[in-house]
């Protein structure tokens, strides 16, 4: 298989889909690696290095994209990557599509075969392509937090595990997934005043394990949550549904009644925010205040620790990579239902079922396409 590598062109976004040991691995199958000049110059990986392992180095996204069957990726590919998609393809990217009608439209209109890393499961239910992004994401909230609550950057100016004699910087995180577990893990070790929400009853045990008292756990009501939220200096949104829109679960209203200064991160940007005055924003441009409430919504978190994201994906994604190219799209997916759990588009037609109910599309079951 003919394998394409573009660079990221998302606003600072320094990942690449594959790092040279990847292209090197893909190599030694037999297959044809083409990457895009600089895709991981940012983060140490040179063309001369792609070159070592194997690859072929283009000048343009435009040539990897006509040169490549399968296209991998980290980010949704932008509009105008989209354009360059045709039947024929398979990309292999983070996708989000529930919260993104524009970009949900153009794939089903490109005929291309789309696999989302974020509905790739496991045999224990989990999302193994999710996780590591999900761990830096959480721990990268904390430490993104703390920033924000300095009072050079719109916060309350309070110290996130304050110093003798001072109380710490009392911090909830919302949901105890992934994510939410890594933030408990950051601000536990920063020293913060930690309550952590979630309706999952095993989820709060195994925290309360881990962490005894030095942590409160709370099962999330609409009252316990209010409580934690308003009274919190830095909230951490981390709840999931996989392939869905985020929840709104924490309200205009309780944004209103935080402290001056207090600090909202909300990981569940990627798929539309879980408050109702979150809005997508960059590294470029990383925060905004509403109410005095200071906003970190960026929605490619780990982009900002490109190289230890870029090594912790390529961990996961290299096997399916593999078998799609060994395999062939049709026959990995047929032989995996993990894989396949990834398909949101092919065909012209959505597969995943909350990806259609988000965006007004129909409901096309996966097995319907994948024919031989």
């Amino acid at each position: 298989m003919k394998i394409g590598v573009p660079r990221e062109i998302k606003n600072h976004e320094y990942r690449v889909g594959m790092t040279p040991a990847a292209v090197h691995e893909l190599c030694g199958h037999g297959h044809d690696v083409y990457v895009e000049t600089d895709a991981g110059t940012a983060i140490g990986f040179t063309d001369d290095d792609y070159r070592k392992a194997g690859a072929q180095v283009l000048e343009t996204a435009a040539e990897v994209f006509a040169a490549g069957d399968m296209i991998v990726k980290v980010k949704e590919p932008q509009a105008e990557e989209r354009a360059m998609l045709r039947p024929g393809h398979t990309l292999f990217t983070y996708l989000h599509l529930a919260p993104d009608q524009a970009q949900t439209d153009d794939l089903v209109s490109s005929g291309a075969t789309c696999i989302a890393y974020e509905t790739v499961t496991d045999h224990h239910g989990h999302l193994p392509l999710l996780a590591p992004m999900s761990e830096v994401a959480g721990r990268m909230a904390i430490q993104a937090g703390a920033h924000c609550l300095e009072k050079a950057m719109g916060g309350r100016g309070v110290l996130l595990g304050g110093v003798p004699g001072v109380s710490p910087a009392h911090v909830a995180v919302v949901g105890g997934g992934v994510v939410g577990q890594n933030a408990v893990a950051m601000a536990v070790g920063l020293g913060a005043r930690v309550t952590v929400l979630d309706r999952n009853m095993d989820v709060l045990r195994r925290l309360d394990d881990l962490y005894g008292n030095r942590i409160t756990t709370l099962f999330s009501t609409a009252q316990t949550l209010d409580q934690a939220v308003t009274e919190s200096d830095l909230v951490v949104g981390s709840v999931l549904i996989p392939g869905a829109s985020a929840p709104k679960l924490i309200s205009r209203d309780m944004i209103q009644r935080m402290p001056e200064g207090s600090v909202l991160v909300d990981v569940a940007i990627d798929q539309g925010g879980c408050a109702e005055t979150s809005k997508a924003t960059t590294h470029q441009d990383p925060t905004y205040s509403v109410d005095g409430v200071v906003h970190y919504c960026v929605a490619n978190m780990p982009g900002a620790v490109a190289r230890t994201s870029t090594l912790a994906l390529n961990n996961v994604t290299l096997p399916f990579i593999v078998a799609l190219a060994d395999k062939g799209p049709i026959e990995a997916m047929r032989a995996d239902p993990h894989l396949k759990a990834g398909l949101n588009v092919a065909d012209g037609k959505v597969t995943y079922r909350e990806v259609a109910e988000a965006t007004g599309h129909p409901y096309t079951d996966p097995d319907s396409v994948l024919i031989l």
